[in-house]
């Protein structure tokens, strides 16, 4: 069922806007991880504090797998759209809110716990609406091409971050310390505000797939998608290679690339924050092409043999990288390549992504059986690395041997991807 180039150009325009939001207003988050430390976490001791920050980012994550169940068999119950309207005003209400939260010098324990209370609400929003949103554009973008046409919608997460970290690199070049930390870090929450209703105009022209009214025309939708899902074995085995393989080595790889390496930069080889935003961005940019790129070669050669090399790869050189930031941080270009090197190697699992996660599954039950392990995995593999690296890292005093965590995770689903991951290139969606 091939949507016309018109149409599809149209719903995509408005899908990956709205994601863009969720992920703009979940990452700015954890750009500010080093900024809320001290504002919401006080104490004598930076690390203790760094992890509270890090912790409170996790919290969102881990909860992601709730709003993922919920939200998930509701899009397979009464359609994927109505999904999207909920997700969008319960990420958008809980983001501006953070930019009027007092902080920890002005109301004391009531702040954090505020912090973390908004925090799982932005959780529960990501979780129904990231890999939702990957269901709903595969199933409109028809059988042709669908690896290159779905691959724009992982450039959501890399823009996200992007424009949240140029914002407060412009803050923080045109505003003192002072004022930065007064009031500046909270501008970019209140702008969230201006995108949330432009989000939302645009969601409300989003048409619903026709693979869904398909289903619902015929009555064919499942009752209880979720309990469905875990009684079949052949969808159980595919939710679990989504998890272990695509989901997960995308999240270590997504949080080593475009979150942790801000965070080593500036806690362990301490370059200036302006700096490391300035080659976060380079990095950032470099990864846009080599996404797209990365989903038109799965459209070529396979999504299994791209993704396959991406999680080889990374379990190979995440460590040599890291001790080469670390080991040459007076060179600036060689940060850079080492950066954008890493950007290439995340491309090539993510690129694909989106597509495989709608190919993997049956029409009427996939919107649950992709949302709830890809969610699981971005949560609780992604989501809590940042927290998990810097904890082993203290544990063994070392800047590096946390890394040893992501690696061999990498390396075990590289493993299993090799022996179990089916090719869904040429999968028919409306089965």
């Amino acid at each position: 069922m091939q949507a016309s180039s018109h149409s599809y150009k149209r719903v995509a325009i408005a899908a990956c806007f709205g994601t863009f939001l969720e992920w703009y207003d979940f990452l700015t988050f954890a750009t500010l991880a080093v900024v809320f430390a001290p504002l919401f976490f006080p104490t004598s001791d930076p690390s203790t504090a760094l992890l509270a920050s890090l912790a409170t980012f996790g919290v969102g994550m881990v909860v992601r797998p709730i709003g993922a169940a919920i939200f998930g068999s509701i899009g397979d119950r009464i359609g994927r759209r109505p999904v999207f309207m909920i997700t969008i005003a319960l990420m958008g209400i809980a983001t501006v809110s953070v930019g009027f939260l007092p902080t920890y010098s002005q109301a004391g324990i009531w702040a954090p716990i505020l912090l973390v209370g908004l925090r799982l609400l932005q959780g529960l929003s990501a979780g129904g609406e990231i890999g939702g949103s990957a269901v709903y554009l595969t199933e409109h973008a028809g059988e042709v091409n669908r690896g290159f046409k779905t691959s724009f919608l992982q450039l959501m997460g890399p823009l996200g971050i992007l424009v949240s970290t140029l914002q407060i690199a412009l803050l923080q070049n045109y505003l003192t310390q002072e004022q930065f930390l007064s009031w500046g870090w909270r501008v970019p929450f209140w702008i969230s505000l201006i995108l949330l209703l432009l989000a939302f105009k645009a969601r409300m022209a989003l048409e619903e797939t026709p693979i869904y009214l398909q289903l619902s025309k015929a009555e064919t939708q499942s009752k209880n998608p979720l309990r469905d899902n875990l009684k079949d074995p052949e969808t159980r085995k595919r939710m679990f290679l989504l998890f272990f393989c695509i989901s997960a080595g995308g999240a270590v790889l997504f949080f080593c690339v475009q979150v942790y390496t801000s965070i080593f930069l500036k806690t362990s080889v301490k370059l200036s924050p302006q700096l490391v935003d300035q080659l976060s961005v380079y990095a950032t940019i470099a990864l846009l092409p080599l996404t797209v790129f990365a989903g038109w070669l799965s459209d070529k050669i396979g999504r299994k043999p791209v993704v396959v090399s991406g999680l080889i790869l990374g379990a190979t050189l995440i460590l040599p990288a890291f001790h080469l930031l670390q080991e040459n941080s007076n060179s600036t270009i060689l940060v850079a390549l080492v950066l954008i090197c890493l950007s290439g190697i995340l491309a090539l699992v993510v690129g694909p992504q989106t597509a495989l996660l709608a190919e993997l599954f049956p029409a009427k039950t996939r919107n649950s059986a992709a949302t709830l392990p890809h969610n699981l995995a971005a949560g609780w593999i992604g989501g809590l690395l940042p927290l998990i690296v810097t904890w082993l890292n203290q544990q063994w005093a070392s800047d590096i041997a946390g890394l040893w965590y992501p690696t061999i995770f990498l390396g075990g689903g590289a493993i299993v991807a090799i022996a179990f991951l089916p090719e869904t290139k040429a999968v028919e969606l409306s089965k």
